[in-house]
């Protein structure tokens, strides 16, 4: 059963981030990739967030944990999108704008993750 649960999660992660994906898209020019940006530090501070919720929550919703950790945020977090976008960028000869994604997608993802951990604490 846990596998339906991460596949129904799966398919409206995967759909939202598609969706944002263009929305932001049609709306940045830059070279900056800033959707799979937002979209990976937003998935980071929920998946921070809610890792302290479940692992205080018990067994009995182990169900809903599949379905929003590794169905929705697995698939609305995308990490080949986030590798290619750098190959991209280096190829093009933006070196200096990948470097910045990279080391920004790191350290605001790892922040993002800390402070929805640091969030679901005080709740």
């Amino acid at each position: 059963m846990e596998y339906l649960y991460v596949g129904i999660g799966g398919v409206f992660g995967a759909i939202t981030r598609y969706g944002l994906s263009k929305w932001v898209g049609q709306r940045w020019k830059g070279d900056f990739p800033l959707a799979t940006f937002c979209i990976n530090i937003t998935g980071s501070f929920i998946l921070g967030l809610l890792i302290v919720v479940f692992s205080t929550a018990g067994p009995s919703v182990t169900y809903l944990k599949d379905l929003t950790t590794a169905g929705f945020l697995g698939a609305f977090t995308t990490y080949s999108t986030f590798t290619y976008e750098i190959v991209n960028l280096i190829e093009n000869g933006e070196k200096g704008t990948a470097v910045k994604y990279f080391l920004a997608s790191i350290i605001v993802g790892l922040t993002a993750a800390f402070l929805g951990m640091t969030l679901a604490e005080c709740l």
